[in-house]
């Protein structure tokens, strides 16, 4: 990756495209995110149980430390969300099997039915954008993105493309 602290404005990227791309984030983060605040102010939740529901919907039975280590929160600011998430059953923890100690998490039902409420238009404004773009512009953009992401870790999980949606049993 090349250095941050290299100047980083040039003929190819200048200042203004550069200050350019930062608002396109800003104003695609506002709009990508008004529709579930709307949805989790209903239920006096916020944009911590938004990320921790479908981090925890993604990957079911992941532990709190994993969890931990995506989110990059404090111990005690994912205690009090995920108390909250419990408490209202949207998430259930169980021991792990191996190590007792563990706290596996998945959604209940009620979890299922509020992560798919709040991520569905989410989807919805992915999907039509990518139309709109074409497959070679999704693949720039996944390469802008994983550009920003600086952590090696989190640079993995996307290394292999994204696999196909498999059909489940039962779907049209």
């Amino acid at each position: 990756m090349a250095d941050d602290k290299a100047s980083v404005s040039s003929p190819f990227l200048p200042e203004e495209d550069l200050r350019e791309g930062i608002e396109f984030l800003f104003y695609a983060y506002r709009d990508f995110t008004a529709e579930p605040d709307a949805i989790l102010a209903e239920i006096g939740f916020g944009r911590a149980h938004h990320r921790v529901i479908y981090f925890v919907g993604r990957h079911p039975r992941m532990t709190v430390s994993e969890l931990l280590a995506i989110l990059q929160i404090t111990k005690q600011s994912l205690s009090r969300v995920l108390g909250e998430l419990v408490a209202k059953d949207f998430i259930h923890q169980r021991p792990g099997r191996e190590d007792r100690r563990q706290r596996l998490l998945e959604l209940t039902a009620k979890g299922v039915e509020l992560e798919r409420r709040l991520s569905e238009n989410q989807r919805a404004r992915i999907a039509r954008a990518y139309r709109e773009a074409g497959p070679e512009a999704v693949e720039g953009f996944r390469k802008v993105m994983l550009g920003i992401i600086t952590g090696e870790e989190d640079r993995r999980r996307f290394e292999a493309p994204p696999q196909p949606m498999r059909r489940r049993p039962g779907a049209v």
